[in-house]
């Protein structure tokens, strides 16, 4: 069994901005799959099902970015999963609008929420994929950055690296990290 996590914020306030690129991809997911994510448990909202015949469990968070590892860690504890079986989605700055980055592990980067994560489960040993959403214009403020949205020039690269990261993370319940990684490692719509 697998956790699939993807970070955001919630409410419709911040549906569609940088940082909730990671619920994005749970959203494709639970369509893709027939997966309802509408139960609210571990203080997010989850939904079990079947990803490519491995059994998973969709996480979106619902504590806010900065908390995302008390809910992460409550559910990682309720199924008994270790931290190698929680692969978590979110948003990077320091990657181009559209560009993927698959890891098997790794630090938190400077970002709140795996932070959070990495302090909750004691551990960074987890795979993560992380969702290139360009850096801040020098003089903008990082929040008001990653909570704002993108403009139209951008949204096509964005959906498609959501829908990039969602057949990512299939893989890699699937046992293929390294198909992922070669597959999806900074790819972008040319």
């Amino acid at each position: 069994m697998f956790i699939i996590a993807g970070l955001g914020n919630p409410g419709l306030k911040y549906a569609g901005t940088r940082h909730n690129v990671g619920f994005g991809a749970i959203d494709v997911l639970a369509e893709k799959y027939r997966i309802g994510v509408d139960v609210k448990k571990h203080k997010a909202l989850i939904g079990k099902g079947v990803i490519e015949g491995q059994k998973v469990v969709l996480v979106k968070p619902q504590t806010y970015m900065n908390l995302s590892g008390e809910s992460i860690q409550a559910a990682a504890a309720y199924y008994k999963l270790s931290p190698e079986a929680v692969l978590v989605i979110y948003d990077d700055i320091n990657l181009d609008v559209g560009r993927l980055r698959v890891r098997e592990k790794g630090s938190a980067g400077g970002h709140n929420g795996m932070k959070s994560i990495i302090s909750c489960l004691g551990s960074d040993q987890f795979p993560r994929i992380r969702i290139g959403v360009g850096d801040k214009p020098s003089r903008m403020d990082l929040a008001d950055y990653v909570l704002g949205r993108f403009p139209e020039e951008e949204l096509a690269d964005v959906r498609e690296a959501i829908d990039h990261a969602a057949r990512a993370a299939a893989l890699i319940v699937n046992g293929q990290m390294s198909e992922a990684m070669n597959q999806f490692n900074g790819k972008k719509k040319q």
